[in-house]
């Protein structure tokens, strides 16, 4: 697959080598030459020096061919410029933009941009640990009906299977991280503390979701 990645940093450089080891045609896009200093002497991908915002630069990185284009540099304005340009004019099926500002990521959602947040998602990966009873949503679809969100396992199923949670037409558990191992879920899986459960939600079942794991209090049981 053809990707541009718009940002030669340590995240672009980094980004860079594994799409490029993966076999992928890489092509990276910086507005300052020494930046590329940071790809490896063999490197074989194209250098642009340049804009992701500037056509000219964007199609001698190939747009007009690519299948994936990651704008990855410090400034979320231009990231997300860089993002749009791709999509809507080069129609490139896979675009990500990184913002800084987590704020901004529902405004840019809406623009049909997929975000990642730099700082946001190491502070919001902490606080899960630290509250694992809490809903946290990990994706929402682009018209707001269907969610991925995560939670800690109640107490009340440490040692139960975890087959329910797969059944039914509500919210139905999909995948399961164990010791930081992730694992699609499966009917004979029994869970044990720590265990952090993923579910797919439609927007009106969010609500059963602390029936379903905790009773119909809302609160876990021990």
């Amino acid at each position: 697959m053809r990707v541009i990645v718009v940002g030669c940093g340590r995240v672009g450089a980094e980004l860079s080598q594994k799409l490029s080891g993966a076999g992928h045609d890489v092509a990276v896009i910086d507005k300052n030459r020494r930046a590329f200093r940071r790809l490896p002497a063999d490197w074989v991908g194209r250098q642009i020096v340049g804009f992701g915002f500037d056509r000219d630069h964007l199609e001698e990185a190939g747009a007009k061919e690519a299948q994936g284009l990651a704008a990855v540099t410090s400034g979320d304005n231009s990231n997300v410029l860089t993002a749009r340009i791709a999509r809507e004019t080069y129609q490139i099926p896979n675009v990500v933009a990184r913002i800084y500002d987590p704020r901004r990521a529902v405004i840019y959602q809406r623009l049909g941009i997929p975000t990642v947040a730099t700082v946001t998602w190491t502070t919001d990966h902490v606080a899960r640990r630290l509250f694992p009873d809490e809903t946290a949503t990990e994706w929402t679809d682009p018209t707001g009906h269907v969610s991925l969100v995560q939670r800690g396992l109640p107490e009340r199923w440490a040692g139960r299977s975890l087959g329910p949670l797969l059944e039914g037409t509500g919210p139905r558990l999909v995948l399961l991280t164990r010791n930081g191992q992730a694992r699609v879920a499966t009917a004979d899986v029994v869970g044990q503390e720590g265990d952090l459960l993923l579910f797919a939600v439609v927007e009106e079942d969010l609500d059963q979701l602390d029936t379903i794991l905790c009773g119909p209090t809302g609160k876990a049981e021990h």
